[in-house]
């Protein structure tokens, strides 16, 4: 273990807290619980800074939108100074990752980070852990995460639409939320939050390039609310085990591609990703789920040659069917996942030998 794991392992819980009431309010199906925060010892997170907005650091305070040509970002320790919230809303523990601009985040790095929160959950003092990403594969990582992460601690996953230094930044009422969230939710699970709500990493999809409420759950909605102190669940998502996968699997994932279904478009695309060695290939088709006459004849020499078409959509909600269609194509219904979603799930089934019929029940219970 490195000397700041070792570090961070050999802490204890020293204070009581000193904050107001956290609250986890959920339906009567659920079992509620309220925590008065100076009833109990304090909660212990883990910050894990990889970079991004909510790193970044701008030319001046009205720097909102090309911050990034600066390149200076700042690691956890830094953000939690900045932003005021050591010891004030819990005992955050700072652990640097890699500073990444999340447009550049890659397999591996996916594959270290799941090694990293499995790492930091061994430790039984630890109440939860908290990720700060950039947003724009914010929505990406956080699915990665809930399909390879089966811990005792919630995985929080966070970040910003304006940077650190930024006028009205986000940054610290998003990690102050995301730390909220993180203390008081009991048992695991991977959760985004932004924006003072709480995601499910399935659904929410980042649905604006600049706007603070730019995360949303289209078809769904948010699955609770931070307000302040409390944490509010409306509903949590049930929990799936058929769709955990091994960790070692982020190691070796095949290549698949995404295509883009528009307006006069060929197969071109498709034939390209075919020869470039894609062992499986996600259609982000019009409305219902469907490409163009071109694309559906070389989605299904594709097919023919073994490689797996799930359809998709380009709309940003609503289900693609299992179609008749469909199934004479040997082309797999996407259920309601987003195209790069899909591809995510997609990669593991693959990865971990999945047979196409086995595939497609993956995503029918997805």
């Amino acid at each position: 273990m490195r000397s700041d794991l070792k570090s961070f392992t050999e802490l204890h819980y020293l204070n009581l807290l000193s904050v107001p009431v956290v609250a986890i309010l959920l339906p009567s199906r659920y079992s509620n619980s309220v925590l008065k925060e100076d009833d109990v010892l304090r909660p212990r997170i883990a910050f894990i800074g990889t970079g991004g907005t909510i790193a970044s650091i701008g030319s001046d305070p009205f720097d909102l939108l090309d911050y990034n040509a600066s390149g200076a970002r700042v690691d956890a320790r830094e953000i939690l100074e900045r932003t005021g919230l050591q010891d004030a809303v819990a005992d955050i523990v700072p652990v640097d990752f890699r500073q990444i601009d999340s447009t550049a985040i890659s397999l591996t790095d996916w594959a270290d980070l799941a090694d990293l929160c499995c790492e930091l959950a061994s430790d039984s003092t630890l109440a939860g852990i908290v990720v700060g990403h950039g947003t724009a594969s914010l929505e990406e990582t956080a699915w990665l995460l809930s399909l390879i992460l089966d811990l005792q601690v919630p995985v929080v996953v966070t970040g910003s639409m304006r940077p650190l230094t930024g006028i009205s930044s986000d940054a610290g009422a998003n990690l102050a939320a995301a730390v909220r969230v993180a203390a008081t939710r009991t048992g695991g699970g991977v959760f985004v939050v932004m924006n003072d709500e709480v995601h499910c990493p399935r659904a929410v999809t980042k649905s604006h390039t600049l706007r603070l409420n730019a995360f949303q759950s289209p078809w769904q909605g948010p699955i609770g609310t931070v307000d302040g102190p409390t944490v509010t669940f409306a509903r949590l998502e049930p929990h799936r085990p058929a769709l955990l996968f091994p960790r070692d699997l982020l190691r070796r994932l095949p290549r698949v591609d995404i295509t883009y279904s528009y307006v006069g478009a060929d197969g071109c695309a498709i034939r390209a990703f075919a020869e470039g060695g894609a062992k499986g290939i996600v259609s982000a088709g019009f409305g219902p789920g469907l490409g163009s006459p071109a694309e559906t004849a070389a989605l299904a020499d594709a097919v023919s040659a073994g490689i797996i078409v799930v359809q998709s959509s380009r709309t940003g909600a609503g289900q693609v069917v299992d179609s008749a269609r469909h199934q004479s194509l040997g082309i797999i219904a996407g259920n309601d996942l987003s195209p790069q979603k899909a591809r995510i799930l997609l990669a593991l089934c693959l990865a971990r030998g999945d047979s196409p019929r086995s595939i497609e029940s993956v995503f029918q219970s997805a």
